[in-house]
């Protein structure tokens, strides 16, 4: 069967409801049996293409046919919507969504190469295996006295408790963020990666941008041992960051290396607490713990939705042609749940043989704190376990809140008893 033009297709579903958040996985299988990729839109209208099954997102996420240039992008967001009264809205407010100045936007995660090149190679001076490494025996102590103070709660939510102090004091021991200045950096942080238009999110990335100025330049006047020092430093053939890309690569280190792993440990532990045969298993044989991450990854992975791409030229998805100049959303839940490529994809199963997971991306785009997620998913979620054998949801699963975003996937609250 030759392939289907994408523009002959009927109007895009709205799917990203808060109903679709809370149990998306039955939706996604019924998208991927129906077509390679569907369009869809998202919450503030936009029309993008939803790709579900895993050797198709596989593909597409190494395609130099789909850009990820917000330069270039950005200017097509107008005649991608598929109501024209969200188009008008968009048109009218556009002055107004001024929350990621271009300053925030100067970074590996929204270029092509070469510039993506330039600055994945600076970057990853920084961010080296070993680095990651050396920081095993203080996360594990952070760990330790999180737990400690947990104990002493009858009834801790532990997203706030653990999931998200771990990897946002990571966060901040990397870029320096000295721990008087963390609260203020916190609620920058959370406000900008809400996704709302408001003046306090406006004032936030002002602040933050004022900040992370003046935090880079005590870092060239006194460099410490951190890897926003190592930024600062960094060179390849005497090439460097300049001032905006310092700025923004310490942003997009920020909300990527600490939002992802506070889904990774929310989402792993629930998935254990409903699983007691895999705790078991884990408790009889720590050996099995790397691959036991690697399946929370699968099952429930912290990452929704690839980052957005736009496609440079008419791309095939098997049966489908997606035209010129178009959104696509590659589903990296649905890929990870796709029966062709996992038998049995939705029974959550610890000795499942992993290779070429795509829970953090593939191609020159992989997250390259993937390494860093995985050692502190496995040293919370461990030790959370191995501190409190009996721990237990404080209510019924179906009560539980998923967030409403339409990147990650990441519980509101996880409220537990420890004994």
């Amino acid at each position: 069967m030759p392939p289907t033009d994408g523009t002959q297709t009927a109007r895009p579903a709205d799917l990203f409801t808060p109903a679709f958040h809370q149990n998306p996985h039955e939706a996604l299988a019924e998208l991927r049996q129906s077509a390679p990729a569907v369009p869809v839109t998202t919450p503030n209208g936009l029309r993008t293409w939803l790709v579900t099954g895993y050797e198709h997102s596989r593909a597409l996420l190494a395609d130099p046919r789909l850009s990820k240039d917000m330069r270039i992008g950005k200017d097509l967001i107008p005649g991608n919507f598929a109501d024209p009264e969200k188009q008008r809205e968009f048109l009218a407010e556009s002055g107004e969504r001024s929350q990621f100045p271009h300053v925030l936007s100067v970074h590996m995660l929204d270029s092509d190469p070469p510039d993506h090149t330039r600055l994945r190679r600076l970057v990853g001076r920084a961010f080296t295996a070993r680095r990651v490494e050396s920081l095993r025996p203080r996360i594990t102590v952070l760990t330790d006295e999180l737990l400690d103070a947990m104990a002493g709660q009858e009834n801790p939510d532990l997203m706030e408790a653990l999931a998200f102090p771990v990897p946002f004091t990571v966060i901040c021991w990397l870029l320096g963020v000295p721990p008087d200045d963390r609260a203020e950096f916190r609620r920058w942080s959370n406000l900008l990666v809400s996704g709302a238009g408001t003046d306090e999110v406006r004032e936030a990335s002002a602040s933050m941008i004022a900040y992370l100025q003046a935090l880079i330049e005590t870092k060239r006047a006194e460099p410490a041992d951190d890897m926003l020092t190592d930024l600062v430093h960094a060179q390849d053939a005497g090439d460097k960051l300049s001032a905006d890309e310092l700025i923004s690569m310490a942003f997009l280190l920020l909300v990527a290396g600490h939002e992802t792993t506070v889904n990774l440990i929310g989402n792993g532990t629930l998935a254990l607490l409903g699983h007691p045969e895999a705790r078991e298993q884990l408790a009889a044989d720590e050996s099995l713990w790397p691959a036991a991450v690697e399946e929370f990854l699968r099952y429930d992975g912290p990452v929704s939705n690839a980052t957005w791409r736009f496609t440079t030229e008419p791309v095939e998805v098997g049966s489908v042609v997606i035209p010129e100049g178009e959104f696509v959303t590659i589903s990296l839940g649905a890929a990870s749940r796709d029966p062709a490529r996992y038998p049995d994809p939705d029974r959550l199963d610890i000795t499942r043989s992993h290779s070429a997971s795509v829970a953090f991306g593939h191609g020159i785009h992989h997250c390259l704190g993937a390494p860093l997620a995985r050692l502190e998913g496995h040293i919370v979620i461990s030790r959370l376990f191995a501190r409190f054998p009996g721990l237990r949801l404080a209510v019924d699963a179906g009560e539980l809140r998923w967030r409403s975003s339409l990147m990650m996937r990441g519980l509101e609250e996880l409220p537990v008893f420890t004994a």
